[in-house]
This record gives C-alpha cells, structure tokens and sequence, in this order.
C-alpha cells in the first residue's frame, strides 16, 4: 500500500504520518506522492569530528513496531552536494541509518547511506543516471539491510549492518539539502510492510 497516495494535510493523522521539520510548503503530484520544497541547510548528519551536528531537515514518519520492509520511490532535483531524498529509521539523533539518492562530493550521483551511532558513518554507493530510485531499508531484530532498484524489483545490497535499536521506531522519508539554498524533491511511493525478510543481503 502507497502510503502517500493522495496526501494532503487532511490525511496526514490518518494514516498515522507525522512531520519533524515541516518543509517550506509540500503538494500532491498528479502522478501520486507529492513534492518537498526543502529550505537551505538542512541535514541528519552527526559529523566524526563532532563538528556542527545536523539534525534538522524534514522527516515524515510512522512509528513502527518489529520487523518491516520500507521501501520508497525517490525523484531529487539536484541543485547542490548532498541534495537528496532518503528513507531513514530512527530512535533518536545519535541512532539511526539513512539510504539516499543523493548528489555526491565526487559530482555523481549514486545510493549513498549512512549509519550513526552517535556519530555518522557514511559511505557512497554505487553511481547511477536514472532520474529516479526505488531505496529500501528490511530490518530483522538488530540486523538491517538497505537495497536500491531501478525498477522497484531488482534490489542490489548497498549495506548490511548491525544497529541495536528499540522495537519501536520512526520510519520515514527524508528531505535534504545540506549545502545549499534550498531545493525539490519528489516522493512518488512509501510503503511498510510488517514481515521479516529472508535475506537481508538481496531484500527477499
């Protein structure tokens, strides 16, 4: 199920969906999901140095309890480094992880992810052209898994880590611009399915 079919500020609390750092302004797409304009300067990053912590960009959430497989369609509109759409989980600043399609500081773009724990482990991923990226995150106890495909089947492994999380967390879509004045992303599809998946290196 497309969580964010036909959204709009009145069906926000029924579908249990919660903003963290409400965007500019946020519209429905007449092909589904809907469109971020993102504000400057806006980031989840915990730097290794400890160096200006960002915890701020807009995050739109549902709490969710046990295994799941959160799978998101993601369309930026790059403008500056690190501009990206993201699927995260998360308990708290210091704890989370993040699988982004994301323009990098190596001028690609590619399925970027990042792991904190207190501080943020970040890692680039395999460049890709598409427009367009379907992200998933599969959790399985403390285990984790994030994948991405172009066509929403096919999933390839970006990471496969360990993060002791408490059973109940955040799952969301993430809106960022670190560097920037501001930019747009589109998200076309978010979906959780509560199961747990049998590999959590292929997604299946």
């Amino acid at each position: 199920m497309n969580l964010i079919t036909d959204l709009s500020p009145n069906n926000l609390d029924s579908r249990s969906l919660v903003w963290e750092h409400p965007p500019v302004e946020w519209m429905s797409l007449p092909e589904g999901g809907f469109r971020v304009r993102v504000p400057g300067k806006v980031d989840y990053f915990q730097d290794p140095t400890g160096a200006n912590p960002k915890d701020d960009a807009p995050y739109l959430w549902l709490s969710i309890t046990g295994d799941f497989v959160a799978r998101a369609f993601v369309r930026p509109l790059w403008k500056t480094i690190w501009d990206a759409g993201a699927l995260m989980v998360r308990q708290d600043s210091t704890h989370w992880a993040k699988i982004c399609y994301e323009s990098t500081d190596l001028g690609t773009t590619a399925a970027v992810s990042v792991v904190t724990r207190e501080y943020s482990d970040d890692a680039n991923g395999v460049n890709l052209t598409s427009p367009a990226l379907w992200v998933q995150i599969c959790r399985s106890g403390e285990m984790f898994g994030m994948h991405y495909a172009l066509d929403g089947k096919n999933w390839q492994m970006v990471r496969y880590f360990k993060l002791p999380l408490p059973s109940t967390v955040k799952v969301g879509l993430v809106a960022q611009c670190p560097a920037g004045p501001g930019t747009t992303i589109d998200f076309l599809h978010f979906s959780v399915e509560l199961r747990r998946v049998e590999n959590l290196r292929t997604g299946l």
